[in-house]
């Protein structure tokens, strides 16, 4: 499943539609179309995902301790993100899924319109 999520408001931006297990990341990240639509705009993610340019934070300085920043606020923002996850995840329709096709889709989607509405509610 590839969703993006916004890191400062936590709230779930985009869901693509659920690939299967063996899809490699980068492959499912390219093949959703969120790569495209999201262009240019600087998406962190995990080290199986990098490939994807979008992934990538172009013209980074380079250096030590700027090393050691990036890495700290990665973290960060990964965090936020699988603190997300871990949300969505308590709904049972994702816990216990045994939808197929469209299903899953449609599931995650209104997880995931549910998430954002307890997190503005």
């Amino acid at each position: 499943m590839q969703v993006i999520i916004d890191a400062d408001t936590k709230l779930v931006i985009a869901a693509a539609r659920p690939v299967p297990g063996n899809t490699a990341d980068a492959r499912a990240w390219r093949d959703s179309g969120l790569a495209q639509h999201y262009d240019g705009v600087t998406v962190p993610a995990d080290g199986a995902t990098t490939p994807a340019s979008s992934s990538r934070t172009a013209n980074a300085p380079a250096g030590p301790s700027c090393q050691a920043k990036r890495r700290t606020t990665h973290r960060k923002v990964r965090a936020r993100v699988e603190h997300a996850f871990a949300r969505m995840k308590h709904y049972k329709i994702l816990r216990d899924c045994q939808q197929r096709g469209n299903g899953l889709h449609h599931a995650v989607q209104a997880v995931a319109h549910m998430h954002n509405l307890t997190l503005t509610s």
